[in-house]
């Protein structure tokens, strides 16, 4: 697409997404459902596959060509989760998070795992060993986009909602661990031969660059906002960081036959830790950031509706192994979450619902299954994953919303003001 129609595509698919998401208002859905199914029907195989000029997207590649957008709203994501991290509620829950964040985690790929070489036993032309090992990696992910989007919709407040967010990003680093380590293994399953460095130095490698460039990008900010008075200069300075850091977050560079590179939510989160810890105005600062950046979030989720390839769900065996795969995550992320809970002693609130809002996937495990492609069946594994992100988006946020409403922590819409944020219980 040109430049004209690309504004005209953009422009239409936000327009669409906000009109959708009143729609989903009547039916008591989430906005980020909406926004979802709305991409969904642009994408090239509803809408888009007509060839309308500037209505829908007409190809997979017109959307992958995108990207950017979707890559530097993860990084407004990110660094608004980072907020989460104040050391005031790591004094709380910090020992909590990083247990539950750990184990639920480490259980969901040992669950899906056993299904899937299970299913591999039982018939091994159904999946591969290797594919059945990597995808019980994948499974570890949680979508931290949906989870915050419904948060922030809703206004939910409370221990559950603070310990989530915190969880979630846990998620990330301890997904990127298992996704490397069962990667080297599959990959040395495939070829009789293991390689030391990627399956345990280049992980851990990423993980520890990008902290420390989070560290560092949030030191900078900090010491950078000092020099601005006005308010809207500050949030500039702010926005350009993030963007600064995604940036170089999606550079790579081999070192020493060690390939070096960063993880985007890793490092956007560290940075908002650092800054909204070291910043007194912080937390105001945030708060203009992100209404600042709500369209970009809404086509976030409107390009990750466009590109769910519906052609998968005409391939029984994709369907078969995507049942085994969302039904063991489902349950692995509901009974880790449960019982790293009860462990570490949480209330009766969280232990019960903590396990459902942790169900959506997608960005992050879309990631790892393009890096599993080099496999011998790759492709197996990516449309696994899109199958189960189209079924995860489509609930996840929806159930999401049912547990932190059932949890106390969303107040129903006619009982408050829109304006109105929930009081912590």
């Amino acid at each position: 697409m040109n430049t004209e129609e690309t504004l005209l595509c953009l422009a239409i698919a936000l327009l669409g997404g906000l009109l959708m998401s009143r729609l989903a208002k009547v039916v008591n859905l989430p906005a980020v459902t909406a926004y979802l199914i709305t991409g969904l029907l642009l994408g090239p195989f509803v809408i888009g596959r007509f060839g309308v000029l500037g209505l829908g997207f007409t190809s997979l590649e017109i959307v992958d060509s995108l990207k950017i957008l979707s890559q530097v709203a993860l990084g407004f994501i990110a660094f608004a989760i980072g907020n989460e991290f104040r050391l005031s509620q790591l004094k709380v829950m910090g020992k909590q998070a990083v247990t539950v964040g750990i184990l639920q985690a480490v259980g969901t790929t040992i669950l899906v795992d056993a299904a899937l070489i299970v299913t591999h036993i039982i018939d091994p032309g159904i999946i591969s060993l290797s594919s059945a090992v990597t995808l019980g990696s994948i499974a570890a992910a949680t979508a931290p986009a949906a989870t915050l989007m419904v948060v922030k919709q809703y206004k939910a407040d409370g221990p559950l909602t603070k310990l989530l967010l915190m969880v979630v990003a846990i998620d990330d680093a301890v997904g990127l661990v298992l996704f490397s380590v069962s990667f080297g293994v599959a990959n040395a399953l495939e070829s009789g031969a293991v390689n030391v460095t990627s399956v345990l130095v280049e992980p851990l490698v990423e993980i520890v660059l990008s902290l420390l460039l989070g560290i560092l990008a949030g030191y900078i900010l900090n010491f950078l906002e000092v020099y601005f008075h006005s308010r809207s200069k500050r949030m500039s300075l702010s926005i350009s960081f993030v963007l600064l850091t995604v940036g170089i977050s999606m550079m790579e560079f081999d070192v020493g036959g060690v390939h070096v590179g960063f993880s985007l939510l890793l490092v956007c989160m560290m940075m908002g830790t650092v800054f909204c810890n070291v910043c007194e105005t912080s937390e105001e600062l945030m708060g203009r950031v992100d209404r600042w950046t709500s369209p970009v979030s809404i086509l976030f989720f409107i390009l990750s509706g466009a590109e769910l390839d519906l052609r998968i769900l005409s391939n029984p065996v994709v369907l078969l192994i995507g049942i085994i795969y969302i039904i063991s995550r489902c349950a692995g992320k509901y009974y880790g979450a449960f019982i790293s809970c009860k462990m570490t002693h949480c209330s009766e609130a969280i232990t019960a619902h903590l396990g459902i809002t942790l169900f959506p996937q997608a960005g992050v495990a879309l990631g790892m299954a393009l890096t599993a492609a080099n496999l011998g069946d790759g492709a197996v594994i990516r449309n696994v994953v899109l199958f189960s992100v189209l079924i995860y988006e489509l609930v996840g946020p929806t159930l999401t919303k049912i547990s932190l409403t059932k949890a106390g922590e969303i107040i129903p819409e006619a009982r408050r003001s829109a304006r109105t944020p929930n009081e912590a219980r």
